[in-house]
């Protein structure tokens, strides 16, 4: 009890902490920059501690997967990170391929606050801001095709998922001649689970049809989410368009699959009274569409907020440090609980979110497919 009316007064008390030091750091920045005017500009101030990018940046797309960084020579930071391949189509100069090593040199921040690559590399360059764009610096079209560090991610797990079925199926196929052990035991949980909490209660007898479906959306969400949590890993299911795509399977399966029944409901329901149908019917259309943006904003927003409050809470260690050397030593400890319990909490809710998308889908699918009832027969006739 004691807790609970303590806790909102920490919260408090950590935002005041960090706007106080926030201003405290602009105003060493400042101050250090005018020195440096005064001196001749002969060494680069203080950077200054920028959580809002430490954290985006971390969560946000990349054409680099960025592992760690070192104190290099005069107090910058040098890097350690894999420049993937960087495909990029420009009409009337064709098809480029190249390393995104090409564009290390810097950076620079423009008017707009935009984190600008003062390297080209035939005649383009990187813009850094809320997402990663390469740019033409003639201002021509750019399409890019790279390997995003999101898109690395996806194919990792594409290979971990199919290695695991592939092993586990290799052993049924030679007969079972002992219970299940391993990853082969964790899997058939899941699988069961799914067929037995999930296909069944939303699809009835139709299940069978769909379960290689709602299996490969179960496991390839939660393996992207797991994958996410790992040190240096991509916040893949944490994107806005990754979940959109999933959302616009799961719809297209649904419009596709969908019987009279179910568009006899939608665009003429029955039972109801004609001037009544003229406003029910357009909320009906509207709610189907509805579907896929919760079930696209519902994994998104959840995995995303995950990544983003353990950063804040390991981040608060740097805030205190900028007051003192004594505070930002004095919150490890605390900074290292929340973020353990963040981390096992997370862990939970990869599966559960992976869960509540296999079951939504289920359940907007087992909507479409549903036969007709008897009392829906009666009450026609």
């Amino acid at each position: 009890m004691i807790f609970k009316r303590l806790f909102p007064l920490m919260i408090l008390l950590f935002a005041l902490l960090g706007n106080t030091v926030s201003a405290f750091s602009q105003e060493e920045v400042s101050h250090q920059n005018v020195h440096n005017e005064h001196e001749g500009a002969a060494h680069e101030g203080k950077k200054q501690l920028n959580i809002t990018e430490l954290v985006f940046g971390h969560v946000s797309d990349s054409h680099e997967w960025h592992l760690f960084s070192l104190e290099g020579e005069h107090g910058h930071e040098k890097e350690i990170a894999l420049p993937l391949p960087v495909i990029l189509y420009r009409p009337g100069k064709g098809l480029s391929v190249f390393s995104y090593s090409k564009f290390h040199g810097g950076w620079y921040l423009d008017n707009a606050g935009n984190h600008i690559s003062n390297t080209t590399y035939d005649g383009l360059y990187v813009e850094k801001n809320m997402k990663e764009k390469i740019k033409a610096e003639d201002g021509s079209k750019v399409y890019d095709f790279s390997i995003t560090k999101n898109v690395l991610s996806m194919l990792i797990s594409v290979v971990i998922i199919f290695w695991l079925m592939i092993s586990a199926a290799k052993k049924y196929k030679a007969g079972l001649v002992a219970a299940p052990t391993g990853f082969q035991n964790a899997l058939e949980i899941a699988i069961i689970f799914i067929r037995d909490e999930v296909a069944k209660p939303n699809l009835g007898k139709k299940h069978p049809k769909y379960m290689p479906m709602l299996l490969t959306i179960f496991f390839f969400i939660w393996v992207n989410n797991l994958l996410g949590l790992l040190p240096g890993g991509a916040n893949f299911t944490g994107n806005i368009a990754v979940t959109l795509c999933l959302s616009l399977v799961s719809f297209i399966v649904l419009l596709v699959r969908a019987n009279g029944h179910f568009w006899g409901h939608l665009l003429n329901p029955p039972g109801v009274p004609t001037g009544i149908k003229f406003l029910l019917v357009p909320i009906e259309i509207i709610s189907l569409f509805i579907k896929p943006v919760a079930l696209t904003i519902r994994l998104f927003a959840n995995m995303l907020a995950g990544h983003i409050v353990i950063l804040c809470v390991v981040s608060m260690i740097f805030i205190f440090s900028a007051m003192s050397k004594a505070a930002g030593i004095g919150f490890v400890p605390v900074s290292l609980a929340f973020s353990v319990f963040m981390f096992m909490l997370e862990l939970l809710v990869a599966a559960i979110q992976a869960f509540i998308f296999t079951n939504l889908t289920a359940v907007f699918i087992g909507q479409a497919v549903e036969e007709v009832h008897a009392h829906d027969e009666a009450h026609a006739h």
